[in-house]
């Protein structure tokens, strides 16, 4: 039996830290689905059909945002019953979360794929690549419901202390996705569909995976005919966790869909550029995007636990984690982002060398800002401040819209590479001041020692 783990005892900073790193190399992983495809088509097929992958990359992004909002929403009931100590409520949330995200998955699922050519045309795909995305984000599509299931079993596990065990299956459904990508686009000659094929048969293995992990070595998860009874209470609580984290993450990739929209308007090196570009910053990203995940997760815990004070010490460790971080990718940005938009888009055309390079230089110079965010963000809604969390990012889909559809006209491609460092700093003052605000911050600090005996 696999013990689990709890983040109500011992020193914030090294239960975050530890907690995450098992997450950074899951999250890392888990963009070789999709940076695999991006460099192996771009590599094997040429810039065309590179740019028909980048240019619905960000509704896959956007559904698969979702559903991981949805289930780690999900998971913050099932760690706040396990801080709790509550193991019925913790196997009923559990079961819920799966039969919930199903439901889910199947509905969205269903309308978007009705709709998706409408959907194309709104993105305004160029018609050299509009065939070879539609196949390619079709197949995604139709495999959403595996990514949702996987998300629900890794995030479960998380919420029990649990980050090794979704790594480990990560890393063996990553080296299968890579032999997988040039068997159907080398071998079966399938093109952008062969990868997306490969993508959705990788997660697939890493879902049966995590199920059959369960079932041998977690028996506080295993759960019977009854749990999946879901009382209107629990099911009332964990949409509103699930969706408003989901609406969260939706909203943000809603407007990067938006920005998509204008991008697609100013040429394939451009497109190309801009794919490279937010690969690279997709990884560089991850550490607050990480420490944001295990904030959710230790707040939840110790939300249920009633050790408040612990909430206040972890966010304060994870921004200080965080802003160290900060610092190298700044670093980064100004000294060899050109060698890292080459190496992700396989070329050196000068033209993709300069604006991915560029963007990279500005969103990394205030990323700072970014990491407030996003850490904030879930550390609220790890212990029920659900509101402001999904207000500031329809600060973001309004920042996006406006500069997609207003800024971008005027400016080209510098309207996209400045919208993000503008919006953030508006989205950034509402979390501020509500988590300032809210009682548990306010309320006088207890004894950290007494709480980590």
């Amino acid at each position: 039996m696999k013990k689990t783990r709890t983040l109500t005892e011992g020193t914030p900073w090294k239960l975050i830290l530890s907690f995450s790193v098992p997450i950074f190399f899951g999250n890392v992983f888990q963009l070789f689905y999709s940076l695999i495809d991006t460099k192996i088509v771009g590599s094997t097929l040429g810039a065309q059909a590179l740019a028909a992958v980048g240019s619905v990359s960000t509704l896959h992004t956007l559904m698969t945002g979702f559903f991981n909002g949805l289930t780690l929403g999900f998971s913050i009931l099932t760690a706040m019953h396990y801080g709790s100590g509550n193991r019925e409520k913790l196997r009923k949330t559990f079961a819920s979360s799966i039969l919930l995200g199903l439901l889910i998955a199947v509905a969205l699922t269903a309308v978007v794929v009705v709709f998706l050519k409408p959907l194309l045309h709104l993105l305004n795909v160029p018609q050299a690549e509009y065939e070879m995305a539609y196949s390619y984000i079709l197949i995604l599509f139709l495999g959403l419901f595996v990514t949702m299931l996987y998300n629900a079993c890794a995030n479960t596990l998380r919420a029990i202390g649990d980050a090794l065990t979704p790594l480990m299956f990560l890393i063996l459904a990553s080296v299968s996705n890579i032999a997988l990508d040039y068997l159907f686009i080398l071998v079966f000659h399938r093109g952008v569909a062969g990868a997306a094929v490969a993508t959705v048969l990788a997660q697939t293995l890493s879902v049966i995976l995590c199920f059959l992990r369960i079932y041998r070595k977690f028996p506080i998860l295993h759960v019977e005919k009854s749990d999946f009874r879901m009382e209107k209470k629990m099911a009332v609580e964990m949409l509103q966790s699930g969706l408003s984290m989901g609406l969260m993450s939706c909203l943000v990739s809603f407007g990067t869909v938006t920005l998509q929209t204008a991008i697609n308007t100013l040429g394939t090196s451009v497109i190309v550029a801009h794919t490279a570009a937010r690969k690279v910053f997709e990884i560089i990203c991850l550490p607050s995007s990480v420490l944001s995940s295990a904030m959710a997760t230790f707040s939840g815990q110790n939300y249920g636990a009633k050790k408040y004070e612990r909430i206040r010490s972890g966010l304060k460790s994870s921004l200080l984690l965080a802003f160290v971080w900060c610092g190298i990718a700044f670093l980064l940005a100004h000294t060899v982002s050109d060698k890292l938009i080459a190496f992700m888009a396989s070329t050196s055309n000068a033209e993709i060398l300069y604006w991915g390079s560029t963007y990279l230089k500005v969103e990394l110079s205030f990323y700072a800002v970014c990491a407030i965010i996003v850490i904030l963000r879930n550390t609220m809604q790890g212990f029920g401040e659900r509101i402001i969390p999904v207000f500031s990012s329809f600060i973001e889909l309004v920042g996006k819209i406006i500069f997609a559809f207003c800024l971008v006209p005027l400016f080209g491609y510098w309207g996209i590479i400045w919208s993000e460092p503008i919006i953030w700093f508006a989205m950034v003052i509402p979390l501020i001041i509500k988590y300032c605000k809210n009682p548990l911050i306010r309320q006088k600090k207890v004894d950290l020692s007494e709480n980590n005996r």
